[in-house]
């Protein structure tokens, strides 16, 4: 668009970048700047929260990757999803979790659509509201993806408005996972993680050698059992120093929401999104503890991810324990989430739907 209006204040949309190869959309407001990699998955890479100058998107070590520069060293489907993974938002559809083998395709780790280009259309383009749709269709499974990002003036909220369809002809089972990791600085032994009523489930087995949690532990939020007989609190995050990497899950949840406050900056991040699709919060624990490929003891970062299902095994693995969701044949399932940053002090006890934070 090459006759689009310049602003320099407001809500501004611009669809005239690349970063590292890749086609970028920025959204930014007078509170946000996001940025979005359309060639890749329709990521958002950066989510800055400008006051403070915080960015909340945890980076990988190695970053960014343009695919097209790089022929993958194996054929592996958990390796060329993680040489490609550099932190952020991933939308992971129709396959969330480990690699396998659904409906005779073969599905990498979290594959398909968050390893492709995705098309971008700016639809709102005014002072005082802006809004991008991106689409894509799965390689391996006929699901088209649509979600728009919005942002209005004045507001520290972004609006994303997603919808899968199932194109094909039969009824087809899918995970849709939200695959959002928060790094430092609002990420530290500093801050609070906050959920609603929910349980805490560990993952069936561990998952790394330096996993702390019991396996297959199921318990009341916000205590859970780690495998040395001690009682871990979730409502605070370790160090780095604590050398972990964990999967746990919360479920039944009452509503669907979580915050990660930094009581020390007061500045904090807040997810709201609907419970009655995204049915678990996945809580990827990577606490410095990941040695070898590809963390290699590098990266502290948590994971808080809603997701339609149970486990990281992927369709089946939803299959098997009744989670999947199923979409039939013509049929859209939608979803509105809204994320971004608040300040405050206290304890988070709700976000509502409009991602407005209540404090105590």
């Amino acid at each position: 668009m090459h006759y689009q209006e310049e602003r320099t204040n407001g809500c501004r949309v611009s669809d005239a970048w690349t970063y590292r190869g890749l086609k970028t959309i920025i959204l930014e407001n007078e509170l946000l700047r996001i940025s979005i990699l359309s060639d890749k998955g329709a990521d958002i890479n950066s989510f800055v929260y400008k006051p403070t100058d915080t960015d909340f998107m945890w980076r990988s070590p190695w970053g960014v990757r343009d695919p097209r520069n790089t022929i993958p060293p194996t054929g592996d489907p958990s390796s060329v999803w993680l040489d490609y993974y550099e932190g952020g938002w991933q939308t992971v559809v129709p396959h969330g979790g480990y690699s396998d083998r659904v409906y005779g395709a073969d599905f990498g780790i979290h594959g398909d659509v968050n390893l492709i280009p995705w098309d971008a259309q700016i639809i709102q383009d005014k002072h005082d509201e802006v809004s991008v749709r991106f689409t894509a269709k799965s390689v391996r499974m006929p699901m088209s993806v649509s979600k728009t990002l919005s942002l209005v003036s004045g507001s520290s909220m972004l609006r994303i408005e997603e919808s899968v369809t199932n194109e094909g002809e039969e009824d087809l089972d899918i995970v849709w996972l939200e695959h959002i990791a928060i790094g430092p600085p609002v990420l530290s032994d500093k801050a609070k993680l906050y959920v609603p009523k929910s349980k805490l489930l560990s993952h069936p087995e561990s998952i790394d050698t330096n996993s702390k949690l019991e396996p297959n532990f199921s318990g009341d939020w916000p205590n859970i059992n780690a495998k040395d007989g001690s009682v871990l609190d979730f409502t605070n995050i370790p160090p780095k120093e604590d050398r972990s990497l964990d999967m746990a899950y919360m479920s039944e949840m009452s509503e669907g929401w979580y915050a990660l406050l930094n009581e020390e900056s007061g500045i904090g991040w807040a997810v709201s999104y609907p419970v009655e699709t995204f049915k678990y919060l996945w809580y990827w624990r990577n606490f410095g503890g990941g040695y070898g490929y590809p963390w290699y003891g590098r990266c502290y970062n948590a994971g808080l991810e809603p997701c339609t299902s149970f486990g990281n095994g992927g369709i089946k693995q939803a299959q098997e324990n009744g989670t999947a969701l199923n979409i039939a044949a013509g049929q859209t399932v939608s979803a509105t989430i809204r994320a971004g940053a608040f300040i405050g002090k206290g304890t988070v006890i709700h976000v509502d739907t409009d991602g407005n934070i209540a404090l105590d």
